[in-house]
């Protein structure tokens, strides 16, 4: 779980609301045009950051699981309700990553507190991601940028305040991230960014 700065010096690359109408749309199309400019040959490592142990901290390994169930073609997952990546086995998986999937692509994913007004938020920021920073864990950074959710309020009793948040505040959010994850994915290599500003939504999704 990360704890989101918010001052004006950290500001994120991209942000928008869950509740937002066209996040799904909005957030593809910010991760095409990241997509486009990596190396074509570069592999996409997903490393969704979390434990189903804690409503707060569960997010990564619900976009890990719904974006597995999408049966990606073009996305390496790690991190999933069944298989977690957390602070136990946050390190060995990096390593396993590294020797597996050399000079990847790595986006991160994880929950993330910060101010009320920030709450909903869905962000996605350059560089790595530095886990566990919210709850004063020192776990070693990853990501060649990462995507976090603000699912709460941080600055006190952080622990309390995850296992305290909605599930379906998460669930949402979660949504939102592994849906513009795979459609970002398949316009990669489905080559329709010149017909359209934003994914098609025409291609058809199984339901979680």
């Amino acid at each position: 779980m990360n704890l989101f700065n918010d001052s004006p010096h950290s500001a994120p690359a991209f942000k928008i609301e869950y509740k937002d109408e066209k996040a799904c749309e909005q957030l593809s199309h910010h991760l095409m045009r990241r997509f486009l400019s990596k190396p074509l040959n570069q592999e996409i490592v997903i490393l969704c950051i979390g434990t189903d142990r804690s409503t707060g901290d569960s997010l990564g390994p619900i976009v890990g699981t719904k974006l597995q169930s999408y049966c990606p073609k073009y996305l390496h997952i790690y991190g999933t309700l069944e298989d977690p990546v957390h602070a136990v086995n946050l390190a060995d998986k990096i390593d396993h990553i590294s020797r597996i999937h050399k000079d990847s692509l790595i986006i991160a994913v994880d929950a993330c507190l910060g101010q009320f007004s920030n709450v909903g938020s869905i962000q996605v920021v350059d560089g790595p991601l530095k886990p566990g920073a919210g709850v004063k864990k020192d776990l070693p950074a990853v990501g060649t940028f990462h995507i976090t959710g603000i699912v709460n309020v941080g600055g006190f009793m952080e622990y309390f305040v995850l296992q305290n948040t909605r599930l379906f505040v998460v669930m949402q959010m979660a949504e939102v991230i592994a849906t513009g994850l795979y459609l970002a994915s398949l316009q990669l290599h489905h080559g329709n960014t010149a017909s359209s500003p934003y994914p098609s939504f025409s291609t058809e999704m199984p339901s979680v």
